[in-house]
This record gives C-alpha cells, structure tokens and sequence, in this order.
C-alpha cells in the first residue's frame, strides 16, 4: 500500500484492526516501532514514521514493540500479491532463502547482481536483503520465546542464528534485554508443546471462510500425505531439517463471543530439527491464505452485481495454496480432465509408490520406496471426525523421485507420464522453480512449453503454487458451469481484475454447493 500519512495516522488513531500488518509505526520519541493495533497513547504526528515492512523500521534503527509483537501481525497482503523484483525478493527472504544460501544465493535466484538487488531493496524499504533476513530471523526467535518453552539455545539455531553469541548480541541490539526477558511468563501464552512438538499461533484477518477451506482440502487430500478431521488439516512436509508434519487448526467461521482464539490458527509442528521453522511459518501462512485482506478483495468483487450475491454468501473465503509448488503441479497434471476423486486416487498411488516414509516419531526418516502393488484407492478412505484419523506418514515424491521415474502401473497414460517426468526433470534441473520468488509470466511460459501442460493447468498452478491472485482458469468445467448459471459470459471477467482468483473460488464453491442440491 501506498503510505499516506494521513492514512495511516487515522488507522493507528483508531487502532484500525484492517491496517494490521500492512504498515509499522516507528516512534522517534521512544525509539520502538509498533503495530497499528498496538494499546499503547497514539504519539503526536510530529514523532511519527510509518514503515511498510518491519524490516525497514529495524534498519532505520527502531526497536520492535515488545507489548504489540509486530512478528505476530497477520502479515502484508501488498507484497504477497505483486509480482514485481522486491515482492519476489521479500517472499523468497520470509522463506528462509537467505539462510540457506545467502544474499548472492538470493541474487543468483533472481537472475540478478548483489548490487542490484541491494540498490533495490534500500530505494523500496530502506534496507539491504542482509538486513531484511536479520529481521525474519529475529522474528522467529521473537516467536519462538513467546509462545514456546523451548530452551534458548534451541531458539537460537532454530531461528538461524550462527552461534550463541551471535544471537544473543542481535537480540540485544534489537529489543534491548536478553533473550530470556523476552519469555512470557504466563502459562497460558506459551501453547503445550510436547515431545518433539511445537506449537504456534499464526494470526488471520477476519472474515476467514475456514469452512470452505476445509472443504476444499478435505476432498483433494491425499491419503498418506494429508488429513483433515473436523478443523484440522495435517499433512507432511519437507523442511531444510528433514521430512516433517505440520499440523493447523483453523478457528471457526465466525467468532465466539468472548474468544481470544478468534482470528488465529494453531499450528502445531512435528520437525526432526528446528532448523527451518520460519519456512514452516511462512509457507504454511501461504498454504491457508492468512494474509489475505478480505475486505479489499469483496470491495472489488461485489462491484460486479452478477457475483455480488456469492462475495455475500461466503465472506472471507481464501484461495487455498500450496506447501510445496511442484507437488502442487503434478497433482493439477494428474487432475486434468477428470474428476477430483479419480486425481486423488492417482496423487495416492504415486506417492504410496515413489514418496518417502517417515519414521516414528524420535526416528530418523527411512527413504523405502513402497512396494508397487496393492497401491491404495483414496475413494475408499472417507474424511473422519476429529481426532480419530491418524497423522500422515508418506512425504510425496519429490521432482528427482521422478524425472526417471517407471510410472507404468498407475494408471496414467503413456503421454500423461511423460508429461510428469517432463515436468519434474525441469524442476529437479532448476528450469522451472515453483518457489516464492517465481514469476508469474516466465513460469506460465516455461510450463506451457511442456508437452500436455495447458492453459487449465497453467492458471490452476499459478493460483495456487505461486499465489497469483488474478489467474484464470476460464475453461474449467465448474467456472463455465457457474457463470452460465449467472448468465455471464466468461469476457466480463475482466471486471474482477485483479483478483480474479477469488472470483474462482466463489464460481467454484457456488458450483460445488449446486451440485450437492
């Protein structure tokens, strides 16, 4: 968003819930730099600075609030949605990119120079890459003292830090006091971790439509690699410490009167390390759209009279996205031109055959493929209510489980394998990256060059595998459904510029919802 002053000193006046995330307030009389939610007196005008990143605050020498917590914000929807170097860049950091690799890693990923990205990111947020992963590192460290009892140590490397000596000198430098002052003292702040389990709380604007979040996983999820019983989805995930499983508890649809839990979802984290767990943090965000502005979107889609009665209907509704975007992108190829059953039962089969299994709990993962028979039918294996599904074992293949992979037997054709082997032989290369950093144009040129790769599978990968909020699958069967219910003809889609992939999600649940009737 564009930082008006004016703006932004009447949203932080009235402590505007909306604006959360989407801009910090530095206060140059006190040196701390605040959500606009923040409870603290509003300062005079003349000792404000808003900042569109936390990062930024930090690099012009604020210190993070330690009342309202800006790393526990619903987070940005403005650089989730632009596509442009610095977006890309700033999704690729919140990722863990530059731990694993650094600013040049960084650079290189982006197809351009240190000294450009650096040039960049300071006339976009006044902070350098090193400085902005500074910031994501801190945050999760921040986030892991608050709401974990995990022992300092830990946190340290958890958050990526180097040494303890490191960390500790950064969070003093940052917040002021050690580590161990960062601790909230209250039982109830810190959620019950156990065993090799951690537990977080991943704020969410309201309205959240997590009924029909649900939904839509439920009926996709893979057996083996996915659950979801009542108002939880798991699922295994591969993080930099290994195979894990992640766990969130998504609030209900509207809020109980008095709930603290309103707006937040839980995610609980079974990791065979700790190294990785803002990844886990961030992508699972991106996997459930939390940081989603509902408000802006319905304000444009209820524009159109036509939709206007659906944006009604299901208020909050996200676009469900994806952990892993090349997992993401087989199973929209599996999924092309049948039923959401029969591309289930193939995702099942492929990954009982070529996934990996993990080990119990306190175990290291054992990589065993599974035998090639006896490979199980998800139809047959029904959503059960909560709690009465056990966790997923398999973690799906990965793109060199099957660049040369035999995928004979599954019951695939001959130019659908090789459409698959194809797909993960440019992945595996780095042709085609399905990361946060990718862009939207070159990616849907890349994958269309893919011999039985279509437009349908190329806007279904963009909605959901890089989060492109205007994508259109326009010659979906359930999108052509809809709108000749609506009597619209698919050009007036223009209108829903840009979040067109929203209006998808109404088309679809509409749809969906009429053929339950």
């Amino acid at each position: 968003m564009t930082l008006d002053f004016d703006t932004c000193y009447r949203a932080l006046a009235a402590r505007d819930a909306r604006f959360d995330g989407r801009f910090f307030t530095g206060v140059t009389s006190t040196g701390i730099y605040c959500r606009p939610i923040c409870p603290a007196r509003t300062p005079r005008r003349a000792n404000i600075r808003f900042f569109s990143h936390a990062g930024a605050a930090e690099a012009a020498g604020f210190r993070a609030c330690r009342r309202c917590r800006p790393e526990a914000s619903p987070g940005s929807p403005d650089w989730d949605v632009r596509a442009d170097l610095a977006a890309r860049a700033l999704r690729l950091i919140s990722d863990g990119f530059v731990d694993e690799h650094g600013v040049a890693g960084l650079a290189h990923r982006l197809a351009v120079t240190d000294r450009h990205l650096r040039r960049l990111l300071l006339a976009e947020l006044g902070a350098t890459p090193l400085a902005l992963a500074r910031t994501t590192r801190l945050q999760t460290a921040r986030r892991l003292l608050a709401e974990t009892a995990l022992p300092v140590s830990d946190v340290a490397f958890a958050s990526g830090f180097a040494s303890i000596r490191q960390f500790n000198d950064s969070i003093r430098e940052a917040f002021g006091v050690a580590p161990s002052a960062l601790r909230d003292r209250r039982p109830a702040a810190r959620a019950g971790d156990a065993g090799d389990w951690i537990t977080l709380r991943l704020a969410c604007r309201r309205p959240f439509d997590s009924s029909a979040l649900l939904a839509f996983l439920a009926e996709r999820a893979v057996p083996g690699v996915e659950t979801v019983t009542g108002q939880t989805y798991a699922r295994t995930v591969s993080t930099p410490g290994g195979p894990a499983v992640v766990q969130l508890s998504l609030p209900a649809d509207e809020p109980a009167p008095g709930d603290p839990g309103s707006g937040t979802v839980m995610l609980r984290a079974r990791l065979p390390g700790l190294r990785g767990v803002g990844q886990v943090v961030s992508r699972c965000r991106h996997l459930l759209d939390l940081n989603a502005d509902p408000a802006a979107i319905a304000g444009v889609l209820r524009a159109d009279p036509a939709l206007a009665p659906l944006v009604g209907q299901r208020p909050g509704l996200r676009v469900p996205g994806a952990y892993d975007g090349f997992e993401l992108a087989v199973r929209a190829v599996l999924g092309q031109q049948v039923s959401v059953r029969a591309a289930r039962t193939f995702a099942a089969r492929l990954a009982a055959r070529y996934g990996t299994p993990l080990a119990p709990a306190g175990d290291s993962p054992a990589r065993e493929p599974a035998a090639n028979s006896e490979l199980p039918d998800p139809a047959d294996t029904p959503v059960t209510a909560a709690g009465a599904a056990a966790l997923p074992g398999t973690l799906f293949p990965s793109p060199t489980d099957l660049a040369e992979a035999d995928l004979s037997g599954l019951g695939l054709t001959t130019a659908r394998q090789a459409t698959l082997r194809a797909l993960a032989g440019a992945c595996a290369s780095g042709a085609i990256t399905l990361d946060p950093g990718a862009d939207p144009e070159e990616t849907a040129a890349a994958l269309s060059d893919i011999p039985g790769i279509g437009d349908w599978t190329v806007q279904y990968v963009l909605m959901r595998a890089l989060h492109h909020p205007d994508a259109f699958p326009g010659t979906d069967l359930g999108v052509r459904r809809a709108l000749e219910r609506l009597g619209m003809p698919q050009a007036s889609a223009h209108r829903w510029r840009p979040w067109r992939a929203y209006a998808v999600m109404h088309l679809w649940t509409a749809d969906h919802h009429t053929e339950q009737e």
